[in-house]
């Protein structure tokens, strides 16, 4: 690709307003360069962290906004610097698509952490143009930032792992949660939840599901392979499993009171914060210290994570359980999401969609 002379257009669908509505938006894509590849997008999920943005939850979103940061597509050329993909490969790319490559964080591959990282979408690239996600025709993305997805994994699967899946893997990784025998929790059975029971079983540990109501565990139990369901309100079924978990997943993303689940841990028990939040979270000391706890968070997961996810993914021969939609549904499945009415991940077939129609 190298030096592009004019500017290349896509299309995409983009929230003008906190209103959080998508429509088609054609767009420049930013200046490309010798480390890029160029992508046709296949695939996006639909991820709950897109809600806030574009919403604004966070107070800090910028429109025109084109959301997806769970790319899986082509490649359609690449730069003279790119040695690791070539035209017509299967890759995805993730939130990050770009860091300082010179900090603490970056030199030990965990760019997730850097302070200059730069977002798929709703930020500013480098050459001053602001960044566009997945729900488009086309993305530019440097090279290390992208990822191969391995042969015989089915690339609509493979969209959710690249944000729910390494979210959860990651933490379970670092924290040295991989080995088997482990009892886990996962609270809040969504997106990253549903990925949170296969990964932790895929890895032999005894997982229990953690719910506030009792309308997930049939599916639970019977078609993820939780070996327990347990309602958060029930405080007969809370007592049951109090002190039992090595570590509890909490996906929750809003606002809810820690120690009940803080109660659930073991001596040396995690509580690993997942959900984004925009409201403090409260818990009084002694449940933390009494049991030498520990509440933590995570984010994402490292290029180098994200690999290792998607090998392990296939090993285990896992799938994602996903709901395919065309992107002129796009704004329904977001309507839905926010009433967690999707079992468990949206994905749009982006290639399959009209994005120039309404």
């Amino acid at each position: 690709m190298g030096s592009v002379e004019g500017e290349r257009t896509t299309v995409g669908w983009a929230a003008r307003d906190p209103s959080g509505i998508l429509s088609p938006y054609t767009y420049n894509l930013r200046n490309t360069g010798p480390d890029d590849v160029y992508i046709k997008v296949h695939y996006c999920g639909v991820c709950h962290s897109d809600l806030h943005q574009i919403k604004n939850d966070l107070g800090m979103s910028n429109y025109p906004m084109v959301p997806g940061h769970e790319v899986v597509g082509e490649v359609i050329e690449v730069g003279s610097n790119v040695t690791k993909f070539e035209v017509g490969e299967v890759v995805g790319a993730g939130l990050i698509v770009g860091s300082c490559r010179n900090c603490r964080a970056c030199k030990s591959d965990i760019e997730q952490y850097c302070g200059k990282k730069i977002w798929n979408y709703n930020d500013v690239y480098t050459d001053g143009k602001p960044t566009q996600g997945g729900f488009a025709e086309t993305m530019i993305v440097d090279q290390h930032f992208v990822v191969k997805i391995p042969e015989g994994m089915s690339p609509e699967q493979v969209a959710p792992l690249l944000c729910a899946g390494v979210t959860v893997y990651s933490p379970l990784s670092h924290f040295g949660l991989r080995k088997s025998g482990l009892r886990g929790g996962i609270l809040g059975l969504g997106g990253v939840g549903h990925m949170g029971v296969k990964i932790a079983k895929a890895m032999g540990h005894h997982v229990t599901v953690i719910s506030s109501s009792e309308k997930k565990k049939k599916e639970a139990l019977e078609h993820l392979g939780a070996d327990d369901y347990v309602v958060s309100s029930d405080e007969t079924q809370m007592q049951k499993i109090a002190d039992s978990l090595d570590y509890i997943i909490d996906t929750v993303p809003v606002g809810h009171p820690l120690e009940p689940y803080l109660s659930l841990l073991k001596v040396d028990g995690k509580l690993i914060l997942m959900g984004v939040i925009n409201t403090p979270l409260q818990f009084v000391s002694p449940m933390v210290m009494l049991g030498r706890k520990t509440i933590t968070g995570s984010f994402i997961g490292s290029i180098k994570e994200t690999e290792e996810m998607l090998e392990f993914w296939k090993e285990k021969g896992l799938s994602s359980m996903i709901e395919m939609v065309k992107m002129d549904y796009i704004n329904k499945a977001l309507e839905r999401l926010e009433k967690n009415d999707v079992r468990y991940r949206f994905v749009v077939d982006v290639a399959g969609s009209k994005l120039d129609d309404q």
